[in-house]
């Protein structure tokens, strides 16, 4: 479907679904991920979803996955490499604010991606993307 459309829309998630926690790697793979995509299909891209589960109040340095510092590592990351590639033509960072799921063993009381709690209180990183994006 790709080839259709004039702007293609891609979900990435290194770092947390792949290789959780770790984002050593992240700037590289996702420039080479993003520029394949690219040179394959000639299209614009639209980073559409990527974040990190973060609970409200957690701190750790050196960050960690769940910590609001990791968070906005995480955010950093994707941000700064999306920046340097000029095909892609914009970036979601998923979620807003966080929000009830299904339970399941990988969610305990919803999804927790938000930039704001469920409650629209923010956290570090909706502080960090006011920030970025002035």
């Amino acid at each position: 479907m790709a080839g259709l459309a004039d702007v293609v829309g891609l979900n990435k998630y290194l770092g947390w679904y792949v290789e959780h926690g770790d984002l050593t790697d992240v700037p590289e793979r996702l420039a080479r991920e993003l520029t394949d995509f690219h040179e394959k299909f000639h299209k614009s891209i639209l980073v559409t979803e990527f974040g990190a589960d973060t609970i409200a109040g957690v701190h750790r340095l050196p960050a960690v996955a769940f910590s609001e510092e990791f968070q906005v590592d995480f955010i950093r990351t994707y941000h700064e490499t999306i920046k340097t590639l000029p095909f892609v033509v914009g970036e979601h960072v998923w979620n807003f604010a966080d929000f009830m799921t299904k339970q399941g063993v990988t969610r305990f009381d919803g999804n927790k991606k938000g930039v704001f709690t469920r409650d629209r209180q923010p956290k570090m990183a909706a502080h960090w993307l006011r920030d970025a994006w002035k």
